[in-house]
């Protein structure tokens, strides 16, 4: 049997070391071509010695030689450079590549991988929320599947396997509520960083732990949810969910509802992507009904967590304003996280840049990449305003 192949884009990540574990357990199944990695350079080295890729990226210039020198000796080739990312995932070598990297730097990797055919088992919700339509479309063109990795959106896939002919009504994309839930507006200001990167159910990076904190995450996932399974604004939903035991639901328009359930652990939809269509024996902890004799659903507020309401408007604004939106958080929580802003500004912040940059109806990838910097300027200078 032909093991799949695979490039591992934010090896050194969150989703970059789970998905290596998950490989690490299916040697029969899964080799590794390529490992990418921005700064970490201890890690990526660690990770090469052990799976033996074809290749690695590291691509912060700086560390080039670091990384080469230690790998030249296992032949194990090291790249460096602004096209490095985009250039290895072209290779004859990758069959499907994981898009692990987080924000705007993800989009354009997965575009030249999909331009070359490659299949994506996506976690980098930003390159649909920044460039969903052109994603989509050339994906159709390419005859490249996309296999979402974020819980929710694996979650809607696996509900719909098998489901192909009959139309989605609505979805409803859970949310545990993150550190804050039952929050008011004024307790939000004050957050420190310490409590925001506390979150009750998941293990994640820094940069997506706050945007939970936020509910932004759910946001750019409602925007990412209309671009993968074509779907209306009106047809996506969020409902808090503390628990983080059922990951979402699709109503159908017989009005059932379906919904795929589990114990938070991202290896699981990590796995399903990269296993797809097969289901792999795993020894991941089972969940107990008996342990969750409750489970709880409520509705998100979002006159408090506004970032949510910010990313519908987005959505049904269209044209770049979703890009926007995207490159100013991306700078708001490097903010936050820097001691630069407080908690309660990455929302007020957000939505002011919303407004001022210029608007694009129907942006192309370089409108995108100027819309980006734009935002990310307009942000920064809001920091102090």
């Amino acid at each position: 049997m032909h093991k799949k192949r695979l490039a591992i884009l934010g090896s050194t990540g969150s989703i970059g070391t789970q998905a290596l574990e998950v490989i690490e357990n299916y040697p029969d199944q899964f080799e590794v071509s390529v490992l990418t990695a921005h700064n970490n350079a201890d890690l990526l080295i660690e990770q090469a010695l052990k799976f033996k890729p074809n290749c690695v990226v590291i691509s912060n210039e700086a560390l080039y030689e670091k990384v080469e020198s230690v790998l030249w000796e296992e032949d194990i080739k090291t790249y460096t450079g602004a096209t490095a990312l985009e250039d290895v995932v072209q290779m004859d070598e990758v069959d499907l590549v994981v898009a692990g990297i987080v924000g705007f730097a993800g989009l354009k990797p997965t575009i030249k991988a999909i331009e070359a055919g490659k299949n994506i088992a996506l976690a980098n919700k930003e390159t649909l929320v920044v460039a969903g339509e052109i994603i989509t479309k050339l994906a159709r063109e390419k005859g490249v599947n996309i296999y979402p990795v974020d819980s929710e959106h694996s979650a809607i896939f696996q509900c719909i396997v098998g489901e192909f002919q009959n139309p989605i009504e609505k979805i409803y994309l859970t949310a545990s509520g993150g550190p804050f839930r039952g929050y008011t507006s004024d307790m939000l200001k004050q957050v420190n960083k310490e409590q925001a990167l506390a979150h009750p159910n998941w293990q994640m990076g820094d940069k997506i732990t706050i945007d939970s904190a936020t509910m932004m995450n759910k946001g750019l996932e409602v925007i990412e949810a209309k671009w993968l399974f074509g779907l209306h604004t009106q047809q996506i939903d969020v409902i808090v969910h503390p628990e983080s035991i059922v990951h979402s639901l699709v109503q159908f328009r017989d009005g059932a509802i379906k919904a795929q359930m589990g114990l938070p652990d991202m290896k699981l939809p990590i796995l399903f992507a990269m296993s797809y269509p097969n289901r792999l024996e795993t020894n991941f902890e089972r969940f107990n009904f008996m342990d969750y004799p409750q489970l709880n659903f409520e509705s998100p507020n979002k006159e408090v967590f506004t970032n949510l309401q910010l990313a519908y408007e987005a959505l049904a604004r269209g044209g770049n304003i979703p890009a926007v939106l995207n490159a100013a958080n991306e700078a708001t929580v490097d903010g936050f996280l820097t001691n630069q802003i407080a908690f309660h500004q990455i929302a007020e912040i957000n939505e002011k840049v919303c407004q001022k940059v210029s608007f694009v109806q129907n942006p192309g990838l370089d409108d995108l990449v100027k819309s980006d910097k734009e935002a990310r300027i307009c942000a920064r200078e809001l920091f102090n305003a």
